[in-house]
């Protein structure tokens, strides 16, 4: 069974091929886009201009996820080897969720293929039951380095994102030349470091990203509690919200990460969220925390405006913030997964979402836990189409009813 996967919930464009023989999935493709030099230019993604790039990438993204899945330049014979499509409906960016459903229903019903409707958080979720891959590393680059769980040092790029193992593909159409055309064209990565064994249930998840923030025990597939969530931002948007307020560029996880390499993580304190349900989170209280620590080291007090403490920072204030707000933040998170374990006692745990990338995340969860947690390729834990395809790829075999292409409906505001 082969499905292909489409991603366009926010700023990535991104489609998969994965094949599921005897349970195990095999990602044959994983072809991104990225718009995030678009967006840093606004310190954050504008939805409108994502959608629209999602327009110009959306074909040219298939087409190259086609011809890499079968070693082909002929994707109509690729299609012909294709059983289904799952594409994400929700939760996401109203316009940018719409073009790849659009492009998902009439491709279904174009090509007569199924379709399945995915939840864009059951899916990072699902990309850690990727085991195996048929994508071959191109030896001429690089290795990619970021996020592995052990014996990786951090990425030289301080958005912790690989550049030079980026194809271009948007270069072959003529609306690559236009100004929201996305300047990381293309991505299919050299190589992927995946789990040796799919994650066993009963199952305890952190979904930790820039719009999500849950906690959930499965005992079967699409069989889940959510313990607990967010109260207001997600860790991610914290991240980004923080970034901004020494003046360190956005996307603002990996360059807080960055910073906080150089910084003392117990440079001051800050205080730890606290909440009425032992799961759930908040940051908004951390977020002002820091803020007040800015503007005391500038030497001023609440009423200096947060646009006017980068230039008043040293470098080595920047990076004692960074690595403190990290390290708290982050610990708040890995509390509460230290406590559904003892509750719950599960057998595998898991970290999915952008933050699941975090060096500093991975290494407190595996120090905190009696177990060793579940990791997958920093790749697969931003937003990618493989997640999707997987998923979908397990919704096709346990008999999922496939979702009609004339009424699927975007839900952008969908929870897990």
């Amino acid at each position: 069974m082969r499905i292909l996967g489409i991603e366009t919930s926010c700023d990535e464009t991104a489609v998969s091929v994965c094949e599921m023989t005897d349970g195990i999935v095999n990602m044959l493709s994983n072809t991104v886009v990225s718009q995030i030099d678009i967006h840093k230019a606004y310190g954050g993604v504008v939805p409108e201009v994502a959608a629209r790039s999602h327009i110009e990438a959306i074909i040219p993204t298939i087409d190259e996820s086609l011809k890499t899945a079968f070693s082909t330049d002929d994707t109509a014979d690729a299609w012909d080897k294709i059983d289904g499509i799952a594409v994400t409906y929700g939760a996401g960016l109203g316009g940018a969720l719409l073009i790849g459903t659009l492009t998902a229903k009439t491709l279904a019903v174009a090509k007569n293929k199924p379709l399945y409707a995915v939840s864009h958080v059951l899916g990072h979720v699902y990309a850690n039951f990727i085991t195996s891959t048929s994508i071959l590393p191109d030896t001429s680059l690089p290795t990619p380095v970021l996020g592995r769980s052990s014996n990786s040092a951090p990425s030289s790029d301080p958005r912790g994102r690989l550049v030079s193992d980026k194809i271009d593909i948007l270069a072959k159409t003529p609306a690559s030349s236009t100004s929201i055309s996305p300047s990381l064209q293309g991505a299919t990565l050299q190589s992927y470091f995946l789990p040796e064994r799919q994650p066993e249930f009963p199952l305890l998840a952190l979904v930790v990203s820039g719009k999500h923030c849950h906690i959930a025990l499965f005992t079967d597939h699409f069989t889940y509690t959510v313990l607990g969530k967010t109260h207001d931002d997600a860790i991610g948007e914290a991240f980004d919200k923080v970034a901004k307020m020494p003046g360190l560029p956005y996307p603002g996880g990996p360059a807080i990460a960055w910073a906080a390499t150089k910084g003392d993580p117990f440079a001051f304190t800050l205080p730890t969220p606290k909440m009425e349900s032992q799961y759930d989170t908040s940051f908004s209280g951390l977020k002002t925390a820091v803020l007040r620590k800015a503007q005391m080291m500038c030497g001023h007090d609440h009423t200096l405006p947060s646009k006017e403490i980068p230039p008043l920072l040293s470098s080595e204030q920047v990076n004692d913030i960074s690595a403190v707000f990290q390290r708290v933040a982050i610990a708040s998170i890995v509390d509460k997964a230290k406590l559904a374990y003892a509750e719950f006692l599960p057998k595998d745990v898991i970290i999915a979402g952008g933050v699941a990338s975090s060096h500093e995340l991975r290494r407190q969860l595996s120090e905190a836990l009696p177990i060793e947690p579940i990791y997958t390729d920093p790749k697969l834990c931003t937003d990618n189409g493989a997640m999707i395809a997987s998923l979908g790829c397990f919704m096709a075999s346990l008999g999922v009813e496939p979702t009609d292409p004339f009424t699927l409906e975007i839900a952008p505001s969908l929870q897990m």
